[in-house]
């Protein structure tokens, strides 16, 4: 599984060339254009795309403040946690081993 954030048009679009076959591509990067893929490529490789929600900073500050007021049940939601440490280990695992999974956390201290 790969988890991309460029946040670049251009990067975007050249993405696809250098992702291995059969893998998840989880496209975090949001730019306000247009942005053209390879359809060859993307067939190809046989592989998923996922994306990201277009959240603006609003969004964003109306999540942190129902966090903060207790609205939002997060030791319900936050199923999995790991270290940094041991994330390269844990992702792979998760992404496969999905079993009661909810949210997973990766704790950096």
């Amino acid at each position: 599984q790969i988890f991309d954030a460029p946040g670049n048009r251009a990067s975007m679009e050249n993405s696809f060339g250098h992702v291995a076959h059969c893998v998840c591509y989880v496209m975090v990067g949001v730019v306000k254009d247009n942005i053209s893929l390879s359809d060859p490529e993307f067939h190809k490789r046989e592989m998923t795309l996922m994306a990201s929600r277009n959240a603006t900073a609003l969004d964003f500050e109306q999540v942190m403040s129902a966090i903060s007021a207790k609205m939002i049940p997060i030791s319900r939601l936050v199923t999995h946690r790991t270290g940094l440490a041991d994330a390269v280990t844990m992702l792979p695992n998760w992404a496969h081993d999905k079993g009661g999974l909810i949210k997973a956390m990766i704790e950096i201290t």
